[in-house]
């Protein structure tokens, strides 16, 4: 009889499952690598920006040393771009490392973590990964519910992650709304404010959450490079609360998590606020690009604030996955969210424009086959 490794509850995990990258794709269809579009993992089609890259052409020559540890640098200019103390911010891995810490530092086996449907998946994943209890309210509109939300803390519920805007539906609380959420939450239940897309919000729709990180304990933001600020194979995030907190997840904190590249890259890209502007406005662009051909061809899309567009593909449950099949095999790479329970939707990320006339083109020929 084999042996069974583990507890259960991590033996039930289906693994995340990232974007196709571009050299499988090319392989399994016998494509040129050159000529496919991926528009799978919402990153930013303009790469890295130029000032990152030359700062970390300076910062090879330390590669033969570890990290610095505490990230000081990195640290500084976060701590003076967001007027918060440097012990306020703890950096991750990307900010799915940061979702992981959090769960891990402030949940105990069989306590609860609650988070909309339809929500990011590392959510679930976090939440399996402790052996914790999900407690999932509905989403409206495909988006949160928060009172919905509010209504299911439980006695043991201690953390909340809620995503704004939310990936993979791209939908977006309004600012007040969310801090009348946060003001109701029980003070020893922590808030995870997921902001992964934050800079693709336009100025109207902006908030202030770091001043909310001020009065309220519990409440921790998270942030990325890895989207608008073109980082994501450097795997930087970093989350920003006060003290209590930030010193949870640092006693949990692998010691060199965020490389030496990884730091001189995001402080020039923290820095670079014309790239930002320019990542913005090539969003707005794209989103306007795609959405006028779903409205076009007829197709139920959810308005989005991310750098994506959720579009659905089909009135059966093997739509998503018919239709992006049929896209890989012209050289285009989206992403499927059946995982997610949508089975019948695609998630597009926004890119060039040449790269979204590339989707929209292989879409319509797929669809007429379909």
């Amino acid at each position: 009889m084999s042996m069974q490794f583990g507890p259960s509850y991590v033996r039930a995990i289906a693994p995340y499952v990232a974007g196709k990258p571009i050299s499988e794709v090319a392989r399994e269809f016998g494509l040129d690598e050159a000529r496919i579009v991926k528009l799978a993992s919402n990153e930013n089609p303009l790469g890295m920006p130029e000032s990152a890259q030359r700062a970390i052409a300076q910062a090879a020559s330390e590669l033969g040393r570890y990290p610095d540890s505490n990230a000081f640098e990195l640290k500084a200019a976060l701590a003076a771009r967001y007027d918060v103390p440097a012990d306020w911010i703890t950096l991750g891995n990307g900010s799915n490392d940061i979702l992981e810490l959090a769960a891990h530092a402030l949940v105990e086996k069989g306590q609860s973590i609650v988070y909309s449907q339809y929500s990011f998946a590392v959510y679930a994943l976090a939440t399996q990964g402790l052996g914790a209890r999900a407690i999932v309210t509905p989403a409206v509109h495909y988006g949160h519910d928060l009172d919905a939300m509010l209504a299911a803390i439980a006695d043991d519920t201690r953390l909340v992650f809620v995503a704004n805007p939310n990936n993979p539906t791209g939908t977006f609380i309004d600012g007040a709304a969310l801090e009348a959420f946060i003001a109701k939450v029980p003070g020893h239940v922590a808030i995870v404010l997921d902001e992964a897309y934050t800079e693709y919000l336009s100025a109207e729709k902006r908030y202030d959450a770091m001043s909310w990180v001020k009065r309220y304990p519990n409440l921790m933001v998270s942030r990325t490079f890895s989207k608008a600020y073109g980082l994501a194979g450097l795997r930087v995030g970093f989350a920003i609360a006060q003290p209590e907190l930030t010193d949870l997840l640092n006693r949990l904190r692998q010691p060199f998590n965020v490389n030496t590249l990884a730091q001189a890259a995001a402080i020039a890209a923290l820095n670079d606020s014309a790239f930002i502007e320019r990542s913005a406005a090539l969003n707005a662009q794209g989103y306007r690009q795609l959405t006028e051909a779903f409205e076009r061809l007829g197709l139920e899309y959810v308005p989005s604030d991310g750098n994506f567009v959720l579009v659905r593909v089909g009135s059966d449950d093997g739509a998503g996955n018919r239709v992006n099949l049929e896209l890989l095999k012209q050289g285009v790479i989206v992403r499927p969210v059946g995982n997610y329970g949508l089975p019948q939707w695609l998630r597009v990320t926004i890119g060039l424009p040449e790269e979204n006339g590339a989707f929209v083109a292989a879409l319509e020929k797929t669809l007429v086959v379909a």
